[in-house]
């Protein structure tokens, strides 16, 4: 029987760490995510897991362990956030190329300079052509539940790809809320035992990882690194499908709120996403049709399903806590890939790009307010805008 507790994000996800067991953790502490892995070794100390934990120099020898550890056949997992994962940077690109189905817990943080300890999304963003699959979560609850998913998601032989799931650094990572954690013995049996395909231990069928990769096979290498992203797209919701089933959690690409008759909607991903249900509350209350639309998913980017969600809309504002420096407008990177969707999907409708957040800025309901009603007015004219910095001293 599950049970409830009130957990920091970060707890949440040491939990979930805890009740999977993994083989091999290897990290290094960085603000805000250090609390993750000062946890889970605590746990480790304790023996109530049978983890090995290397402790390691940098966040660079970390990803490099969890790899060597991943190609040996061990189910490996680890935490990060901001510069510490541009330290793993090279070792990241080496785990989705040399597909190793490692989970990572990122607790998205700014990135230095200046120095910044808070949370935007421009580490995420940063890794988004790595090769990693990544999600997105609005709380500790989600946290929780995707490391579960992940698991099994990056381990299934038709994907096996590393696996990042975000939670916003000191907005859900430290605040303590309600989480529902699952029987150890239900973890288990959702995960099942890991049994990898190419370990390098199997001394009967011997192989190499990271070779020497020229113009003859690297190109093919690359594209069966596109056709295990694409078979990610269905296992996502295979798997997503099976934990709601289990344990009354349901999980998507996306999550709709209040969008079935919404004029205009707001698309946001992680902590944003519950504050802006507030503000959809209060306008919806106003009489003003505005709906919510939260991105769980975004690599694979689920363009067909945003397309569709997005279709009926009179205008669409996004909401973006990272800029694409030098991009069109300065936008961000949610907001250049979902304007692309829509018009490879042929949907044409208004859409705007908000950036907000950067280095820790709060958004307060009031602010999402000012969106709608900008985006409303958009809706009138029909006409796209550009980007706007929202609650910046301009």
């Amino acid at each position: 029987m599950s049970k409830l507790e009130a957990l920091t994000g970060n707890a949440a996800v040491a939990n979930a760490m805890r009740q999977i067991n993994p083989d091999v953790v290897a990290a290094y502490p960085i603000t805000p995510q250090t609390s993750t892995v000062q946890t889970f070794s605590e746990f480790v100390a304790d023996g109530l897991v049978d983890t090995e934990f290397v402790t390691v120099e940098s966040e660079h020898s970390a990803m490099s362990a969890c790899v060597g550890a991943s190609a040996a056949g061990a189910r490996v997992m680890t935490a990060t956030s901001a510069n510490g994962l541009a330290l793993m940077w090279e070792i990241v690109y080496i785990a989705a190329s040399n597909r190793c189905p490692i989970v990572m817990s990122l607790v998205n943080r700014a990135l230095s300079a200046p120095i910044n300890i808070h949370c935007d999304h421009s580490d995420v963003m940063g890794m988004r052509d790595s090769g990693w699959i990544i999600l997105m979560s609005e709380n500790g609850q989600e946290a929780y539940d995707s490391m579960v998913q992940a698991v099994r998601i990056g381990e299934h032989p038709d994907v096996l790809l590393p696996v990042a799931v975000c939670q916003d650094g000191f907005i859900t990572s430290h605040a303590l809320e309600r989480v529902e954690l699952l029987e150890d013995e239900e973890v288990q049996d959702f995960i099942g035992t890991y049994a990898p395909q190419w370990s390098l231990l199997d001394l009967d069928n011997p192989k190499t990882y990271g070779p020497l990769d020229f113009y003859d096979y690297y190109y093919e290498h690359k594209r069966q690194q596109v056709e295990a992203m694409e078979n990610a797209h269905g296992v996502i919701a295979e798997i997503a499908d099976e934990f709601g089933k289990k344990f009354g959690r349901s999980y998507g690409y996306l999550e709709e709120y209040r969008m079935d008759d919404a004029d205009v909607v707001v698309v946001a991903a992680n902590s944003t996403a519950g504050t802006a249900r507030t503000a959809v509350d209060d306008l919806r209350d106003e009489g003003l049709k505005v709906g919510l639309l939260k991105l769980r998913v975004f690599r694979p980017f689920p363009a067909k399903e945003l397309a569709e969600a997005l279709s009926s809309a009179e205008a669409i504002a996004v909401l973006d806590r990272s800029i694409s420096f030098g991009s069109m407008d300065n936008s961000g990177p949610l907001f250049t890939e979902l304007a692309a969707a829509l018009a490879l999907q042929g949907v044409n409708v208004p859409i705007a790009d908000y950036v907000y957040g950067l280095g820790g800025r709060d958004i307060a309901p009031g602010e999402i307010e000012r969106v709608y009603r900008e985006t409303l007015e958009m809706a009138e004219t029909g006409e796209s805008r550009g980007v706007t910095y929202l609650g910046v001293r301009e």
